[in-house]
């Protein structure tokens, strides 16, 4: 069955925040100008947001320059932020308030909101669509088509109805062709087709390694005598502190009496035995946070890795036919834990420049003046500010660290004349677990602690049965050979989601088994593994997470 095949003048791969805002821009500039460029957006999820986790404060500088008027339009960012809070978190009881003028100055959110991310993409998808974007969910992109040339033509969906062993099952739908004068990629950190673009055309090369982090996150409806609206509190330190590990927490206090919680681990940790998943269930633990939860109901759970490697790991992002955009390349700032204001002037510029070409008749090229228009955006200006933030973090911890990025911001405003390197791939940095001390982790309450399986059925995810297995092994014999001996095969604590389990056979065997059923899409196998064997690859449209108000 030969595959269908439809024209466009840009395909965006991912409806995120960076690929929505750019169909949104295209779509203005055609109404603003007269001149018709179309614009598709295929998504993988079960509908657009269905796959988006995020804290989420939102600062609304990319939004107030695309839609000035996006409170008459309803954007749903309906609580503002009235406080911030950071705290150190000292031990499993105790934690320390640290004042507000002695934290980097990115922790100030004054003028943002706290929002669901997720909703803020349905938002603009319809925004998208009311301006004549076509968006297409549970349209998974699964292969990058090339010209003749070697530029990048557009994508394919995957396949529908093929069976595990590669058969066509009944209802077997072949993927769609999707050309494009030039395409967007959109897929949110370690985007599987954007990965492959990186290594085909060498964008990351004289870069640091890209650096990444595992969020864990969990909303609750709280007691409402416990609830602020627009609360917003951080803290580092405990639980990760006890194996010398990097990160940071993070409670919103949103509307509707409920609180968005979550933990991000830096995937840089040196102990194969740490769990990030359990590492969360301790955080709740703490005082700091218990109070809150306590009394309250759990709605739903996620997990979602970062790209928190700054512009020292930003790969080029334009090269012959398109455009890699927002965590696709990695514009998150860490320093701020915020991505979405970024990634959607990514979009935005990506959009403008691209309109240019479209109308100027230019097709399959490479957009170079997307580099220029990018570096001298607020937003590149904003990473190169915040430069130092992570690698300091690596370098010295997150005490001392933040010190240095204290001096670094508050005093200097980032006009420091160095840059900090951080030359070691996550996936190098694990230590032989002989070498580590073993963790105990309490086992779950059941009340403010959870186990992996129950967590994964808060995150509402369902593939097709009996599919192609999108965690794919280059080598099947490293994880028992190489991972067990080594780190304890550390793909049993550091997946969120229990997709990857060593089960000893009635004969005394062991076998690796992959339960892909369960994969939240979170890309940390791809990337943590210490051998770089496992890649994630979409799995069929509409499979996954499905979200509600994350």
């Amino acid at each position: 069955m030969e595959r269908e095949s439809m024209e466009f003048d840009i395909v965006i791969v991912g409806a995120g925040p960076a690929g929505l805002a750019a169909a949104c821009r295209i779509r203005q500039l055609s109404e603003e100008t007269g001149k018709d460029v179309s614009v598709c957006v295929v998504e993988k999820g079960s509908e657009v947001g269905a796959h988006i986790l995020s804290g989420a404060v939102l600062e609304p500088t990319a939004l107030n320059e695309l839609f000035p008027d996006w409170k008459e339009k309803g954007a749903p960012l309906n609580t503002p932020v009235t406080e911030d809070k950071i705290f150190l978190m000292t031990s499993a009881e105790k934690a320390i308030k640290v004042p507000n003028p002695l934290a980097p100055k990115t922790f100030n959110n004054h003028g943002n909101y706290i929002v669901s991310l997720g909703n803020v993409c349905r938002w603009l998808a319809e925004q998208a669509e009311g301006l004549g974007a076509e968006i297409y969910p549970m349209f998974a992109a699964a292969e990058i088509l090339y010209n003749e040339d070697g530029s990048v033509r557009g994508v394919a969906t995957g396949d529908m109805g093929v069976a595990e062993d590669g058969s066509h099952k009944d209802g077997y739908m072949p993927g769609m062709e999707l050309h494009a004068k030039y395409t967007f990629f959109a897929e949110g950190c370690r985007g599987h087709l954007g990965k492959q673009l990186i290594e085909k055309f060498q964008l990351n090369a004289g870069k640091d390694p890209q650096h990444y982090g595992i969020g864990i996150k969990e909303l609750w409806k709280i007691d409402p005598s416990k609830h602020q609206e627009g609360l917003v509190v951080h803290s580092t330190g405990w639980p990760l502190s006890e194996t010398g590990s990097a990160g940071g927490s993070f409670l919103y206090h949103i509307e509707d009496n409920q609180v968005a919680l979550g933990l991000i681990t830096d995937l840089g940790y040196e102990n194969p035995h740490l769990s990030p998943f359990e590492e969360f269930q301790r955080y709740k633990t703490h005082p700091q946070v218990k109070q809150y939860l306590e009394g309250g109901e759990r709605i739903s759970y996620g997990a979602r890795a970062i790209a928190k490697g700054g512009i020292q790991s930003l790969p080029k992002m334009s090269f012959p036919g398109g455009l890699l955009i927002g965590c696709d390349a990695g514009t998150l700032n860490f320093a701020k834990i915020k991505g979405s204001h970024t990634a959607m002037k990514s979009g935005m510029i990506a959009a403008e420049t691209a309109f240019n070409a479209v109308t100027a008749e230019r097709k399959a090229d490479e957009l170079t003046e997307f580099t220029t228009a990018f570096e001298a955006s607020w937003a590149y200006k904003e990473l190169h500010v915040q430069r130092n933030f992570g690698p300091a973090q690596h370098k010295w911890g997150n005490l001392i660290g933040s010190a240095y990025v204290f001096v670094d911001l508050n005093i200097f405003n980032g006009a420091l004349p160095w840059t900090l390197n951080d030359p070691k791939p996550d996936h190098s940095t694990l230590k032989l677990a002989s070498e580590c001390k073993k963790i105990d982790y309490p086992k779950p309450d059941g009340k403010i602690t959870f186990d992996r399986l129950t967590s994964v059925s808060y995150s509402f995810t369902n593939h097709e049965e009996n599919q192609v297995v999108h965690l794919q092994l280059k080598d099947s014999s490293l994880p028992l050979g190489e991972n067990l001996s080594k780190w304890n095969e550390p793909a049993q604590r550091y997946c969120p989601a229990g997709v990857y389990e060593i089960i000893a056979e009635d004969d005394g065997q062991q076998r690796f088994q992959i339960n892909s059923q369960n994969c939240v899409h979170c890309k940390t196998c791809d990337i943590k593994d210490p051998l770089q064997n496992i890649t994630w690859v979409t799995p069929e449209g509409g499979g996954g997470p499905n979200y509600p108000n994350m």
